[in-house]
């Protein structure tokens, strides 16, 4: 069950966190894996580790808010055999209300986080077409549903993420298309870590348990449990599932109360 063999799968932001943590699971699970990120050294390096792993796996280096660089990029890809699976993962994270977010920090949110999710759609959906269809998944966060604390630009983008994921899905049924989202509560991945160092030096581990305990788990998600529900969402075993937004939380939205 699950297996991807025989797919091709496009993961954007794929070199860290949750991203790194889908790519390998894809490649385990026997897709050839295109990793499509920002960092391309990063990239490449995540590319090679999967390979010596016995996985397939390309890297390349793209800013996804370039719509003319993903659409060359993605071209490039199909041209070498059909595409099967796209996860939009790429993103980044912002904090601040909204008379804090001052307007360079709104413009890069939307940039990346909205249209970077938009150009690869846009660049990837035609082939998902002349193929007969394939499969979306978009990383979107339980801000898109949730009122969080000083998250207003994140969440908004998040929010586009989650209605940009239910018009995919309305849109192309008749093509054969599948389009959900994943929305996570906190993930423990190396953003969280430099969050902490950052913004409270000396005081790590405390911050750290306190933001896993916030989750009526006790603890945050590993990007690895991302991974499998990417997995789960991405294979012929979801074949009748479209147009959801699948909470991955701890418990966070129904139990936090």
């Amino acid at each position: 069950m699950f297996s991807l063999t025989n797919k091709t799968a496009l993961v954007t932001g794929g070199a860290s966190g949750i991203g790194l943590a889908i790519s390998k699971t894809f490649a385990q699970a026997g897709a050839s894996v295109h990793i499509l990120d920002l960092n391309g050294d990063q990239a490449e390096q995540a590319a090679s580790d999967i390979r010596q792993a016995g996985g397939q796996a390309t890297s390349h280096a793209i800013d996804v808010s370039n719509q003319q660089q993903t659409v060359e990029v993605i071209n490039q890809i199909a041209a070498s055999g059909p595409i099967h699976i796209l996860v939009n993962n790429a993103g980044v994270s912002h904090i601040g209300k909204a008379e804090t977010t001052t307007e360079a920090d709104f413009d890069r949110i939307v940039r990346i986080n909205i249209k970077g999710v938009y150009n690869c759609l846009f660049a990837t959906i035609p082939h998902l077409k002349a193929n007969g269809g394939g499969v979306i998944l978009n990383m979107a966060s339980i801000a898109a549903t949730l009122g969080l604390s000083d998250r207003f630009a994140y969440s908004m983008s998040k929010g586009a993420v989650l209605s940009m994921t239910l018009s995919v899905a309305k849109d192309y049924l008749n093509e054969n298309i599948r389009c959900n989202c994943i929305s996570p509560a906190r993930v423990h991945t190396p953003f969280v870590d430099g969050f902490l160092a950052k913004n409270y030096p000396g005081q790590e581990a405390e911050m750290f348990e306190k933001l896993s305990k916030s989750q009526p788990i006790g603890r945050m998600a590993k990007p690895e449990e991302v991974g499998s529900l990417a997995l789960y969402l991405c294979s012929d075993e979801a074949g009748f599932v479209t147009g959801c937004d699948y909470v991955l939380d701890g418990g966070f939205t129904r139990l936090n109360s």
